[in-house]
């Protein structure tokens, strides 16, 4: 029994010490004083100094103290606070911080991750012939390969599949313009952070830059991952490939900006601190011009952690000091816990301000299954998707390639290679510059309406899956290419009387603050609620902020799984939805509980403003006055749709070569009749002249009107909310502006004073239609309703796939896909009839055993009891009737055996 005990206790200390943070055998030690007087330091009291972390605060080691000890080391760290030379110490706890690479859904086969090779080790590179080495040094030297004038050919064997730089008509990140201008990324510095980066990959080394590495793992300049049987530190080499595999060298892939220069931090492989995450972000910051990380705190859904205070200062020291003053450009990965329902606004990584937060779409221009929905994700790029879609390829660890990278890891890469692109086009971007362009030229219009599509106060699109949309390479670099710095960058902070406010189960709290005025910040950028509130159940509240301009977002949504009651401390809730509005007007917080137990109380809540005071770029101000949505940049060229032009809300996805006159939108009219040529019954207000009706007979998609839905798209029948509220209004077409006002019937008409300046006329016998033409399933390429299994055409790379043996019940997998998944049918029902007849055998033989064991031993069944020996069974008798049975059962016998007697006896005298 003590043995157990021990045991048990062994085992429940070993969880608690896993479960929390454990203490290092690391300090942070601030000497003001330097190297020097920090070495001093350090051996006095039997430290090793690692390294500077930045600006006089080192990293020291201890070899006397346990590596992981649930308890601090009490006695060092009293020397070292006790030494005159150390303004501050503090001993480092572990971090939880998971790589976003995600947990792949259950696969038809084994190969769901694709790993070739096609890269041959780097002595049978060397041994290509010196003509084609020539070649392609002098290519590098340009920046670029050389290519056809016709088509943009890469030697490399994994660039015909990767459909997400090269798929043309909108449907990739619109990379190929950048590149024909002579745009690789040259001269720009990328480094990784993330768990090493395997320096002598063939398709990495003629790019790497050791100058952008370090190990903070094993405190040395060579960030070489640690190797195992199951490629566990592969994560850092993949993200690396992403931003710059060398172009046209028949090897592998192509990177994104495959000019530039990639280094790589090695800061994952061990413990975690606030220390390690400091120093990674701080390397080299003259240097480096863009750190990109796929990872942060678990994605379980109820985790809420960010940064330290070194981490933070790290931050701050990285936009205000790195790049000559420019500013570090940090890349982030916004999170994969869509699963767990999990949301990136809790994460504070994602959401600061000083982040350039990225989340993914599948090939579809759908939302994954493991993205996150928040505020603060700025836009989005290309990456993996359902089982049947297609992932993303890049270099893997011992020098082979994969076209298996998944998750918002590979989003991440993705975007610091395109906006080292823009850097290359504008050496003089800051970090605010660099998002500013985002924010711009990001395009909505080839992503999914399932990311909710919203147009925030200065008519620009957005969505809390999306961002502002999906990063567009070749309109970042022609914007860049003429972009003036922004003006500096002004806080304005204002805190809401303080209150005590608890919020009932299944209700709602409405708090307002009037923002009078906001000194230095007229045009927004970002917007901090910073909030404290306690909760019974965290993962049951529900946080929205809405603008003055009438912006909403959910700042917070429920978390299943988070049921902590920590709630929060002046946790920094961060949008970017209201980017270019003015902060003046009432903002409104919003707090709901969806539990069933009390919340609250919300004691204190602030509304933080980053801005600036004057327009960001000069042609801002002049468009202003024009249109809500025009201050996005300067006349838009025909390469992309982007939030240079406001559409209201976005397109979905479609074959951009499907159009026909069929599935064209009705022309609109030069003249004032604008109604009537374009089949609009009714039109939004200006600026936007949206179309919010269709005459009968036509199709309502996207503001315009259809003689047929367009490809991706279907004719649905439904009587919408607007439409049945508006059976009962007269419409007034206004001449001058080609909005439409509508009056109910019943009341006056608009007065001519109110509208004295405007060409006023009804609009009559202009019957409207209620139809309108909603997505398909991101699977189909036409279909005749809304669900996977109701595709009536597939896309090229697809076929019809009847997995049901139901006719009306049709699919569309891919081609690669569909022999595999004809096998596992074929596999499923022989297993299915296999478990039938071992079902029924075994059933009969259990019957048949049982049946000869209660035969055999007299045991009772079925409502009798069977004797062995003679073979008379005994019917089950009542309480009231057994005596009585008893003697008429014995009567029964005395008398068989009397008739047996005399017939015995009768016998005797025969004979």
């Amino acid at each position: 029994m003590a043995r157990s005990a021990v045991v048990s206790s062994a085992i429940l200390l070993l969880l608690v010490e896993s479960a929390c943070a454990h203490y290092t055998p690391t300090w942070a030690v601030h000497v003001p004083a330097g190297k020097e007087a920090a070495d001093a330091v350090a051996r006095d009291h039997g430290f090793i100094n690692l390294g500077e972390i930045f600006d006089n605060h080192y990293h020291f080691h201890h070899n006397s103290v346990a590596k992981r000890s649930i308890s601090a080391a009490h006695e060092h760290h009293n020397r070292l606070e006790g030494d005159s030379r150390v303004r501050w110490a503090k001993q480092q706890r572990a971090l939880s911080r998971k790589k976003r690479d995600f947990i792949p859904l259950h696969d038809f086969s084994s190969t769901a991750e694709t790993k070739t090779s096609d890269v041959p080790s780097p002595s049978s590179a060397t041994k290509r012939d010196a003509g084609s080495k020539r070649d392609l040094l002098q290519a590098r030297v340009k920046g670029r390969p050389r290519l056809a004038d016709s088509k943009f050919l890469l030697n490399d064997p994994k660039w015909p599949h990767m459909w997400y730089l090269n798929r043309g008509g909108g449907l990739d990140m619109n990379v190929i313009p950048a590149w024909r201008e002579g745009i690789t990324g040259r001269g720009v510095v990328v480094t990784i952070l993330d768990d090493g980066l395997e320096t002598d990959h063939p398709d990495l080394v003629a790019n790497y830059d050791p100058m952008a590495s370090y190990d903070v793992n094993s405190h040395d300049s060579n960030p070489q991952p640690r190797y195992d049987t199951i490629d566990s530190n592969r994560h850092g080499t993949r993200c690396a490939g992403e931003v710059a595999a060398t172009a046209n060298n028949s090897l592998c892939a192509v990177g994104v900006a495959f000019g530039a220069s990639v280094g790589g931090v090695r800061m994952l492989d061990g413990d975690v601190t606030d220390a390690v995450e400091a120093r990674s972000l701080s390397l080299n910051p003259q240097h480096v011009d863009i750190y990109s990380a796929s990872w942060g705190p678990d994605d379980d859904g109820k985790t809420v952690d960010g940064p330290g205070e070194l981490a933070t200062r790290a931050f701050i020291e990285g936009v205000t000091k790195g790049r000559n003053g420019k500013g570090s450009i940090f890349v982030w990965a916004s999170g994969n816990g869509g699963r767990e329902h999990d949301n990136c606004n809790c994460d504070g990584y994602t959401n600061s301000i000083w982040t350039l937060s990225i989340s993914s779409a599948t090939e579809r221009g759908e939302v994954p299954w493991y993205s996150e929905m928040c505020s603060s994700t700025l836009a989005a790029t290309y990456s993996s998707g359902a089982i049947n879609e297609k992932q993303v390829i890049t270099t893997d660890l011992r020098h082979s390639c994969t076209a298996g990278h998944t998750g918002t890891s590979a989003s991440a890469p993705l975007a610091a290679g395109i906006c080292a692109l823009a850097l290359q086009a504008n050496r003089d971007l800051t970090w605010r510059d660099m998002q500013h362009i985002v924010v711009r030229t990001a395009r909505p219009e080839r992503l999914s309406l399932g990311g909710e599509w919203r147009v925030n106060g200065v008519g620009r699109n957005v969505s809390h899956s999306f961002g502002y949309g999906l990063l567009d390479a070749a309109g970042m670099v022609r914007l860049a290419k003429t972009w003036r710095t922004v003006p500096p960058q002004r806080r304005c902070e204002l805190a809401a009387p303080r209150v005590q406010r608890t919020v009932p189960p299944r209700s709602t709290v409405t708090l307002q603050l009037d923002v009078a005025s906001c000194p230095g910040v007229n045009y927004l950028e970002h917007v901090q609620a910073r909030v404290t509130l306690s909760a019974f159940r965290r993962g049951d509240l529900r946080i929205t902020l809405s603008s003055p301009a009438g912006t909403n977002v959910t700042l917070l949504a429920p978390r299943a799984h988070d049921s902590s009651r920590s709630g929060f401390t002046s946790w920094p809730f961060m949008s970017v939805h209201m980017w270019g509005e003015s902060p003046l007007g009432i903002w409104q917080l919003e707090v709901s509980n969806e539990g069933r137990y009390l919340a609250g109380p919300l004691t204190q809540w602030e509304l933080i403003f980053y801005g600036t005071e004057t327009p960001a770029q000069e042609y801002d101000a002049s468009s202003e006055t024009n249109s809500i949505g025009t201050n996005a940049g300067p006349p838009v060229t025909a390469w992309s749709r982007s939030n240079d032009i406001d559409d209201g809300i976005a397109l979905v996805w479609h074959d951009s070569h499907s159009v026909s006159d069929e599935n064209t939108p009705v022309p609109d009219a030069v003249s004032g009749q604008k109604h009537a040529s374009s089949g609009c019954a009714s039109y939004s207000a200006p600026p936007l002249h949206r179309c919010l009706e269709c005459a009968k007979g036509l199709h309502l998609y996207d503001g315009r009107c259809y003689k047929h839905c367009p490809a991706g798209t279907y004719a649905s029948e439904v009587l919408t909310e607007r439409s049945s509220r508006r059976r009962n209004l007269t419409y007034f077409f206004d001449g001058s502006t080609g909005a439409t006002v509508m009056k109910r019937q019943g009341t006056d008409a608009p007065k001519p004073s109110a509208f004295e300046a405007l060409d006023m006329e009804p609009i009559v016998n202009l019957e409207t239609s209620p139809s309108v033409c909603l997505p398909c399933h991101y699977t189909c390429a036409t279909c005749s309703g809304p669900h996977e299994n109701q595709c009536t055409s597939c896309s090229e790379d697809a076929q019809i796939y009847n997995l049901t043996d139901v006719e009306l019940k049709v699919y569309c997998y891919p081609n690669t896909i569909v022999p595999q998944l004809n096998n596992a049918n074929w596999h499923y029902r022989l297993n299915v009839a296999l478990s039938i007849v071992l079902f029924i055998i075994s059933f009969i033989s259990l019957y048949t055993l049982i049946a000869c064991i209660l035969r055999k031993y007299g045991y009772y069944c079925c409502g009798s009891y069977y004797n062995s020996n003679i073979n008379i069974a005994y019917d089950r008798l009542s309480n009231d009737d057994k005596n009585q049975s008893a003697i008429e059962i014995e009567d029964e016998i005395k008398k068989a055996l009397h008739d047996y007697t005399e017939s015995e006896s009768e016998d005797d005298l025969n004979l």
